[in-house]
């Protein structure tokens, strides 16, 4: 089977570097722009999209002419790179089996510096060679394994980075254990195990919740593009970078754990964007408790679930293991003794009492085991 992997590090560049990777991520930035503005006044106009074939010789004029001359010093891979990345950006954006599809939307110099070299680059243990751009080391943390199809430089929070994509087969992986686990998420407990572990959230935003909003408010009064506003936005930029980083070190751990101990991993298949969707309402019919609800709205999104799961789907698949996602309905209100089912036996968060008889344990623990339960059941039809 093949495994694709990236692998993430941070670039030591010179203030000389620095300007030349902003030019470099500029160009594809305007590129995508560009083409992007053509495309969304021909959707207006009720005319075809260009795609790649058509912005690659759109971009060879644009080189040739006078005013765009300045997309020469650019390297024309990673223009190129910006343009299919377009083209695939519209052709998601009308599938019809794509749920979450979107328009591309236009980049943003304060948001997103990136670009991609296809091919050309070397890789000389903790060095890497860019054309154009030159030899540059970076803080090789662990070894690169497979062979690199790509890499991409990107700019985050005041340091650059690169991004090793690789490619390696290797044979068909079995599990080294042999078990079977249910997992309740919650927001009291990040996860119960059937097992009776428990995993205790970080809850990282919450920590820094009040710190964000006073360096916000402080973003607020400065005068916008001003370097004292630049100066700003690049520490908000960087409290926002140690709360994602924060997070999906907690999940690669917690994640990692699990999947190394069971075989098969069973989980309730939660609608996150559901579960978080506003209270507000519309105009004509205001919602209710939309405070209460913000905060719990708040607290869903801090815990990653949706990440969670994707972590324990691709490291399963990687160790020959499995992920078994079940439908949630009824099973935090189900007894295990007599499989009496009531939204009475869960009157509160933490605590489960059987109304019928009489049966009481962690709500939770409650929870993952009837998951577990749910998942034999399908496996074994």
């Amino acid at each position: 089977m093949k495994i694709q992997k990236a692998f993430k590090f941070r670039l030591n560049t010179k203030r000389k570097d620095t300007s030349k990777l902003f030019q470099f991520a500029g160009c594809c930035r305007f590129v995508w722009n560009k083409c992007l503005a053509s495309n969304k006044l021909a959707v207006k106009n009720k005319q075809k999209i260009a795609y790649y074939q058509e912005t690659s010789f759109w971009l060879t004029l644009w080189k040739q002419s006078e005013e765009y001359k300045f997309l020469k010093d650019c390297h024309s891979q990673p223009l190129q790179q910006s343009l299919k990345s377009l083209g695939r950006a519209f052709k998601d954006c009308f599938d019809k089996k794509q749920p979450l599809k979107k328009f591309p939307r236009f980049k943003n110099k304060y948001k997103s510096s990136s670009f991609t070299f296809p091919q050309g680059f070397k890789i000389n243990n903790n060095q890497v060679y860019l054309p154009k751009l030159g030899w540059f080391s970076f803080r090789k943390h662990r070894s690169i394994q497979g062979n690199p199809k790509n890499v991409t430089i990107s700019y985050k929070s005041g340091h650059w980075y690169i991004s090793i994509q690789t490619e390696q087969t290797v044979a068909t992986p079995i599990h080294q254990s042999k078990t079977m686990v249910g997992i309740d998420v919650g927001i009291a407990n990040f996860a119960t195990l059937s097992t009776g572990e428990v995993i205790k959230p970080l809850n990282q935003f919450r920590k820094l919740e009040n710190k964000l909003a006073r360096e916000q408010r402080t973003l607020a009064r400065r005068k916008k593009l001003s370097n004292g506003w630049k100066n700003q936005k690049t520490k908000i930029q960087r409290l926002h970078a140690f709360i994602a980083n924060s997070k999906s070190d907690f999940l690669h751990k917690a994640s990692t754990n699990i999947s190394k101990n069971h075989a098969m991993i069973v989980l309730e298949d939660l609608k996150v964007r559901n579960l978080s969707k506003s209270a507000k309402g519309t105009a004509d019919n205001h919602g209710k408790n939309v405070k209460a609800k913000s905060g719990l709205n708040k607290s869903i999104l801090d815990q990653g679930w949706g990440m969670f799961r994707q972590m324990l789907e691709y490291k399963q698949r990687w160790s020959g293991g499995d992920v078994l996602a079940i439908n949630p309905r009824n099973t935090s209100r189900t007894c295990l003794s007599c499989s009496h089912v009531s939204k009475d036996n869960r009157t509160t968060q933490a605590k489960f009492e059987c109304v019928s008889c009489g049966y009481s344990a962690n709500a939770d623990y409650v929870g993952a085991c009837n998951i577990l339960r749910v998942g034999h059941t399908q496996l074994a039809c």
